[in-house]
């Protein structure tokens, strides 16, 4: 699979069986806290093997730092956040990549694998086919809340942060008990535009 449909990430065939899954995500900041940054950016990472319906083994840290503005004790949250995300997804950080920035951005490169029988695409979705979302929609509008003073991080930290951070493997796992049509991780094209796709 390539860009034909505009998925969350590339498939290869390797065998009869067996097909990788490779995906590239990155992220500015949502929040201030470093480790929930690092949480947020690699479970947004990681779902996008999930969306193909398969299982992340192994990524690499891409990270994007403004080493002469900020502390590097806040670098070294950020990826605390990732590499524990990535363990608790069952998949091991094998290393990565940095460049001084002006502003922080961190995600992963993340690779997996999926049966052939069972990738599953944005585009197979059909008419009468039930909607199921794995998080509420609209964090993107909290954290907005949060940057302009509307809403504090406490609040966030309580009620939605851990939603956010929260991998969607689960999810998948049931999901592929079922007949599943089509699948995408909703992220910064939003409902509407993942829809479209």
């Amino acid at each position: 699979m390539g860009f034909e449909t505009s998925d969350d990430a590339a498939v290869y065939r390797l065998t009869d069986d067996m097909a990788m899954v490779s995906t590239v995500d990155f992220i500015t900041p949502p929040v201030d806290d470093p480790y929930w940054f690092g949480q947020i950016a690699a479970a947004n990472a990681i779902s996008d093997v999930y969306s193909m319906g398969g299982r992340p083994l192994t990524a690499l840290n891409l990270v994007m730092f403004p080493s002469k503005q900020l502390d590097m004790g806040v670098l070294r949250e950020i990826l605390r956040g990732g590499n524990d995300k990535v363990l608790e997804a069952g998949a091991r950080l094998v290393g990565g990549h940095s460049v001084d920035d002006e502003e922080p951005k961190y995600g992963l490169s993340v690779n997996g694998v999926v049966h052939p029988s069972q990738i599953v695409t944005n585009a197979g979705a059909r008419p009468g086919d039930a909607l199921i979302l794995t998080k509420p929609l609209g964090t993107g509008v909290l954290f907005n809340s949060v940057r302009s003073g509307k809403l504090t991080l406490g609040d966030l930290e309580r009620d939605v942060l851990p939603t956010v951070a929260a991998l969607n493997g689960p999810a998948m796992e049931t999901a592929l008990k079922s007949t599943v049509h089509g699948c995408t991780d909703i992220t910064g094209f939003g409902i509407l535009g993942h829809l479209l796709e």
